[in-house]
């Protein structure tokens, strides 16, 4: 597989807090098992965090790439061919377009901890995905590897 003129890769990764959170969840296990002794305690408090960071990691690990003639976002993967015109997405048009403006039919890869975001046209007429909305903390550079890649497969 070959790289595109620019590569770009970001992997959306969850907040500080969350995990400062998932401590917290294993603290709650912990004090739920407290009356049982401690050896409980310890399982809860080791147990309840290491559960509450499994689910943060996961929720946090989807990349977005561009790799090759390809967009990779997820668990979809989009040839740049079939992609039209990037909408770099500020925090006040990133909530419209995931509430009112939004389309059912349309790929979401969805942070909400990640205020900014990049629209993308989809062109392949036999696709019916109107567009790819995907979170990302660096729209300018994600748009940019897009066209990049776009013009290096021509």
């Amino acid at each position: 597989m070959q790289l595109s003129a620019a590569p770009y890769e970001e992997r959306l990764t969850a907040p500080r807090s969350w995990w400062l959170i998932s401590f917290l969840v294993g603290v709650s296990f912990a004090l739920i098992l407290l009356p049982f002794g401690t050896l409980p305690l310890l399982g809860g408090l080791v147990g309840g965090t290491a559960a509450a960071a499994v689910v943060t990691s996961a929720y946090g690990s989807p990349r977005i790439r561009v790799v090759g003639d390809s967009l990779v976002a997820g668990d979809a993967k989009i040839p740049v061919s079939a992609l039209g015109a990037a909408e770099v997405l500020d925090g006040e048009e990133a909530r419209a377009w995931r509430t009112y403006k939004a389309d059912t039919r349309a790929f979401l890869l969805l942070r909400a901890y990640i205020p900014t975001a990049l629209r993308v046209e989809v062109t392949d007429p036999q696709d019916p995905t109107p567009y790819l909305y995907l979170s990302t903390r660096e729209p300018e550079k994600l748009a940019a590897a897009i066209e990049a890649a776009r013009a290096a497969h021509v």
